[in-house]
């Protein structure tokens, strides 16, 4: 009699899930396929590579200088005044300073390469959105999904949204 009821709820189950999957209308489209298919990507991605290239090799340069400048410190350090030590210390941790800087103010976060990114492959990814968007609404799509980089939602139809639904439930006023 259990076992019965056990079937009959999986079935149950198995019957609903298959009329909502029914109902949902997705696709899966891959991103990175598509960005390296167009030419403008491929031109941005050359010109930031290009950049990026230029600005380790400077920050490899300031690097090989300060691990001289710390070599030639701890080979003469016994030979130099505690003025003098300090005086060379001073210098060795401003370059150091200096030199993290100058790497965040290239590669970090909102730094000098990701605002070019921005600037270069921004407007490109904004044109395969709208195309994906265009297309969704057009083939009636409530999901659009990128394989790219794992599973990401690229576009989900508003009307599936339930956050709204989800504050009201807990009490949040919007």
């Amino acid at each position: 009699m259990q076992l019965n009821k056990i079937i009959v709820v999986l079935a149950l189950g198995l019957c609903f899930g298959t009329a909502v999957q029914a109902q949902s209308k997705y696709a899966v489209i891959n991103t990175k396929y598509i960005l390296d298919k167009i030419p403008e990507y491929k031109e941005a991605d050359k010109k930031l590579k290009v950049l990026g290239d230029q600005w380790q090799s400077e920050i490899d340069e300031k690097q090989i200088a300060l691990d001289k400048m710390y070599k030639n410190y701890e080979a003469e350090q016994f030979m130099l005044s505690e003025d003098l030590k300090k005086k060379r210390e001073d210098e060795l941790f401003v370059k150091e300073k200096e030199l993290r800087d100058l790497q965040k103010k290239r590669f970090g976060y909102e730094g000098d390469l990701f605002k070019e990114r921005q600037k270069l492959v921004k407007p490109i990814q904004d044109k395969v959105y709208n195309a994906v968007q265009k297309m969704a609404t057009a083939r009636s799509y409530d999901f659009i999904l990128d394989k790219s980089e794992g599973i990401t939602i690229i576009f989900a139809d508003p009307k599936l949204d339930k956050s709204d639904d989800i504050l009201k439930e807990l009490g949040i006023n919007n």
